[in-house]
């Protein structure tokens, strides 16, 4: 008996010990900063390219900030490189796609898929990928079309990607926030266009199989609002709004909510715009201008980048990123936006502001 218990410890304890090492290391899933160290948050403000042949910029440079910083800093690293904010965070991905296990998952999706020019208006304005396992994961959210690429084919930036601004913001969430992003996705509508979901999830997490096979619930709400817990105890609100939601996301909705009135940075394509409203108790401009330095700034018709926040002076401190434009066609889409009262957050956004527009 004492050989056979002897032989039982031999055997056991090493399969304990590589069982609890793939534990810890499946828990490193977590955005990622330039150095490749797990951060809760992080933002990005990839930059317009400049249109004069005086400017330098390339349409790769950005503004980052992290969990661990207190404002914006510009980046040493250009987007399209895998030692960027975004290729040292997707490079989890691609490690998961390669191992083909079955304790890893992802969804990513876009309206405007990579590599093609069909555009469909059924699924929603949003573009995102979730990365998980039984412990943690991310969920990017951006404005990028055409981005990320299929896993299989590694990292890269669209030269679509180039010519306006762009925003994200990448936030690590433990597994059990899971089901609630799943439910704020599933009315979004997203077009899932690469998922791989083991079906270990599928009895936890009903909606994220459901938009990975894209079948389509018909009992959706016109809209969903939930709180949702970073993996350090960040909170955030989350809007999620379906297409038979129809109005403007940030005016009848986020602003009266929210009890704030919201300065909106959203692409402003002429005659697709949508005035400031001040109608209603809590009103919203449009930001029309950003300005990077005392000499560098950008019109909002180069910036395709989608975010708002509190007017300056107000109480609530409030920073929203996320998937729609202030548009009278985006009234009638789907998407959401993801909504923090983070100081450093706010006063980073608040600080490009240059101006905006008052009501007529």
């Amino acid at each position: 008996r004492q050989k056979m218990t002897a032989r039982l410890l031999r055997t056991t304890v090493p399969l304990l010990f590589l069982g609890l090492f793939g534990v810890l290391e499946a828990a490193t899933i977590s955005c990622r900063n330039e150095k490749g160290e797990a951060v809760d948050w992080f933002t990005f403000y990839k930059l317009p390219k400049r249109q004069d042949k005086e400017g330098r910029e390339t349409g790769l440079e950005y503004l980052y900030l992290d969990s661990t910083t207190r404002g914006w800093k510009r980046s040493k690293q250009l987007v399209n490189t895998t030692s960027s904010v975004l290729g040292r965070t997707l490079q989890q991905l691609y490690e998961a796609y390669a191992s083909e296990n079955n304790h890893t998952a992802y969804l990513i999706y876009n309206d405007g898929v990579p590599k093609s020019d069909n555009y469909s208006r059924k699924y929603g304005h949003t573009k995102g990928l979730l990365l998980w396992n039984r412990v943690q994961g991310f969920w990017l959210i951006h404005s990028i079309p055409q981005f990320p690429p299929f896993p299989e084919e590694g990292y890269d930036y669209p030269s679509t990607g180039r010519r306006n601004g762009q925003t994200g913001i990448c936030i690590t969430f433990k597994y059990n926030q899971y089901e609630a992003i799943g439910s704020q996705l599933l009315v979004c509508n997203p077009n899932v266009y690469s998922c791989s979901i083991p079906v270990t999830f599928h009895r936890e997490l009903v909606h994220l199989p459901q938009l990975c096979a894209r079948s389509r619930s018909s009992e959706i709400p016109s809209r969903h609002l939930t709180t949702l817990q970073s993996a350090q105890g960040q909170n955030f609100l989350h809007f999620s709004k379906s297409d038979s939601f129809l109005d403007d996301i940030f005016a009848a909705w986020m602003a009266q909510w929210l009890k704030t009135h919201l300065l909106t940075e959203t692409w402003q394509r002429k005659r697709q715009e949508l005035p400031s409203n001040c109608s209603l108790p809590y009103h919203v401009y449009n930001i029309k201008a950003i300005k990077i330095s005392r000499q560098s700034y950008f019109s909002s018709y180069q910036d395709h980048a989608k975010w708002c926040i509190s007017q300056k002076g107000t109480k609530n401190h409030w920073t929203c990123i996320g998937d729609l434009n202030r548009s009278p066609y985006q009234a009638f889409r789907s998407g959401g936006f993801i909504c923090t009262q983070n100081q450093h957050i706010y006063h980073a956004f608040q600080g490009l502001v240059l101006y905006y527009e008052n009501c007529n």
